[in-house]
């Protein structure tokens, strides 16, 4: 038998998922701010106890509501950041699992290509990425998996705030660790990126790619073309980076030797007579 204790704990669960039901997108802002207000670095079980074993109802309840309305951004930031309270939970994978359960990769991925969003809110849904990125191998495939690394890379030269892409620069690089099957999708990428015309996006896919390059091993082909048309950049940072990402590998690390290659002569060729004269032929 339950106690008149816990009796009274489900009434008021009871009670908060009716208002939340019943409820407009006022009310409903306002209880995501009081949610984010006292509920943050909560784990898995206190979040059970303060919904009385019934958060993942709460959660559902949220996911719900952003799968309906995330294509207005309407409340956007609070839903993410309630999502991401239940995913950070440290002990509670399974609300992680039941958000993938109902599309939520999907969702957040989607996100990142709508231009009526804010850059704010698209932060919080690579925020949230992260988080799935960061909870496994398996959750790392799922993502890419969902054509998540063109999604990623597309926003990443699109965006306008460096903060963001700073926050989408550690989900690629989290991508490109522990990846086996995907790492060279994310390297490609990263590859691609070199030809964006942000140069903040340059910059920081040649320091993603100085670690990623390590982890691959085998450079591919078109790296050296990428990093030499990056060096006639007019941004010093992100000359710096390509030089950096050349040296860095010694080309001897990236690159077989320092001699006549079929597939990279021409390229090879360019960058020592850059590096010797600091003009290109």
């Amino acid at each position: 038998m339950t106690s008149i204790k816990e009796q009274a704990a489900i009434s008021r669960l009871i009670t908060f998922l009716q208002e939340w039901d019943s409820a407009g997108k006022v009310t409903r802002k306002r209880i995501l701010e009081n949610f984010i207000l006292a509920n943050q670095d909560k784990t898995g079980p206190e979040l059970e106890i303060e919904f009385s074993q019934g958060a993942s109802l709460f959660l559902a309840r949220i996911t719900a509501w952003l799968r309906l309305t995330y294509m207005y951004g309407t409340c956007l930031e609070q839903q993410l950041k309630s999502i991401g309270i239940f995913l950070s939970a440290a002990s509670g994978q399974r609300y992680l699992l039941e958000f993938l359960e109902i599309g939520g990769i999907l969702t957040l991925l989607e996100i990142l290509g709508l231009k009526q969003v804010k850059e704010e809110d698209k932060m919080e849904s690579v925020k949230l990425l992260q988080l799935v990125a960061k909870s496994g191998r398996k959750f790392k495939e799922l993502i890419c998996e969902s054509y998540g690394v063109r999604s990623i890379a597309e926003f990443f030269a699109t965006s306008k705030s460096e903060a963001t892409q700073e926050q989408v620069q550690i989900l690629l690089d989290t991508l490109g660790h522990g990846n086996p099957k995907y790492q060279n999708q994310v390297y490609k990428g990263l590859i691609a990126l070199l030809k964006c015309t942000s140069p903040k996006a340059q910059q920081l896919s040649l320091q993603t790619l100085r670690i990623i390059q390590s982890i691959v091993g085998k450079a591919h082909p078109s790296i050296v073309d990428s990093v030499l048309s990056v060096l006639r950049s007019l941004n010093f940072e992100v000359q710096y980076e390509g030089k950096t990402l050349l040296f860095w590998h010694s080309l001897s690390r990236c690159f077989p030797r320092l001699e006549y290659n079929p597939v990279w002569g021409d390229s090879l060729y360019k960058f020592i007579i850059y590096f010797t004269t600091n003009r290109f032929p």
